[in-house]
């Protein structure tokens, strides 16, 4: 599943060095001057998860492979974006494409790199780009709505229920409201599926504060989380500076002891990348054998043939039954046979639901 997760927001807030920070496949540039990141950078990232490599110490495989997201390091936004100042255009084309958003906010001070939106505010940084992004979701409904409003009015019934959700959806970004804050139902989503509106995207924040600042958070981040707080969004307080350091570390040993100098239990990416994932409505069964313990990626609510399909079509296709294994069951009785023998190993069938840290097996034929 190749879902991504763009990285945006102002100039000079450390997008490109988070980045770089998190990415394990790909180096974005870092400079300290307006719109250093014009093409997007994609990279490819595994999502940390210790439950694989404690399968792997009771399997021991041949090779261990974690499931992974795609970021994207996405251009600086300014303000005018959705009227194409700076590279607006292109921009908003490309946050169009990504499926989540993760908003870097600066929230420390340092005269050495450039701001030209005056004294530190995070709050009123949040607003340049939502108001961006709203004022390009609202002109794509305004220009849906005339066609659509043309079509209902010769009795097109679907024309007709579209309209009316247009007309909400206007509204709300009207008021200055973010449309993943309208609570949508289904039904009127698929309305507007084909824009692949802006606003409607689920939004993690990133505050990037001083080292100083790196454990309590500061003043800034405080009041982005305040500010955040009605979205139902989750703020990562985080230097994004410290974290490029101990991403580009290769030594486990190294790490452990930069880690332990600022007192971290885990590199801040790490719930970062955790938490983008889960923002996506990601979930992770896991396939153990002695070629390989992996990890697969699924949405939420899938059923068993539609998690056989990220292995392999002919694995939905063909699906007869799926072998399933609770995680805790696993790592408690320490084999699959010990399972069979416990009674843990369970046979499902189609309409199964697949849960988060399920060991499947499956069977099929084609």
């Amino acid at each position: 599943m190749a879902l991504q997760v763009g990285i945006v927001g102002l100039p000079n807030v450390g997008k490109s060095t988070l980045f770089n920070a998190v990415s394990n496949n790909a180096k974005a540039q870092a400079s300290n001057y307006r719109f250093c990141t014009i093409d997007p950078n994609v990279g490819q990232v595994d999502v940390p998860d210790q439950r694989l490599n404690k399968l792997a110490e009771l399997v021991l495989p041949d090779r261990i492979v974690p499931t992974t997201i795609e970021f994207v390091d996405i251009a600086g936004l300014v303000k005018g974006a959705s009227k194409g100042e700076g590279l607006g255009n292109k921009f908003l084309a490309n946050i169009r494409e990504v499926d989540a958003i993760v908003h870097v906010v600066r929230c420390f001070e340092d005269e050495n790199i450039l701001r030209e939106e005056g004294a530190i505010n995070p709050i009123s940084d949040k607003e340049i780009i939502d108001t961006e992004l709203q004022l390009k979701d609202l002109d794509s409904l305004e220009k849906k709505f005339q066609k659509t409003e043309r079509a209902s009015k010769t009795g097109d019934v679907k024309a007709k229920v579209d309209v009316v959700v247009l007309s909400k959806c206007m509204k709300h970004l009207e008021e200055g409201k973010n449309l993943r804050q309208l609570g949508l139902s289904e039904v009127e989503i698929e309305s507007i599926a084909d824009l692949c509106l802006l606003t409607i995207k689920p939004v993690l924040y990133v505050a990037n504060v001083d080292e100083n600042s790196l454990h309590s958070g500061n003043q800034y981040s405080k009041a982005l989380e305040e500010n955040v707080h009605g979205e139902g969004s989750t703020v990562i307080v985080m230097n994004n500076s410290i974290e490029a350091q101990i991403s580009e570390m290769e030594n486990e040993e190294d790490k452990a002891m930069f880690l332990d100098e600022y007192k971290l239990t885990e590199p801040a990416l790490n719930r970062l990348i955790r938490s983008a994932y889960g923002l996506l409505n990601l979930i992770t069964y896991f396939t153990a054998g002695v070629q390989e313990v992996r990890a697969w990626t699924i949405q939420i609510g899938w059923k068993a043939p539609q998690a056989a399909s990220v292995i392999h079509t002919d694995f939905e296709k063909g699906f007869i039954k799926a072998e399933v294994i609770a995680y805790t069951d696993f790592v408690t009785l320490g084999s699959e046979s010990a399972c069979k023998e416990a009674g843990k190993l369970r046979i499902e069938g189609k309409e199964y639901i697949v849960k988060d840290g399920d060991i499947m097996h499956f069977r099929f034929n084609v």
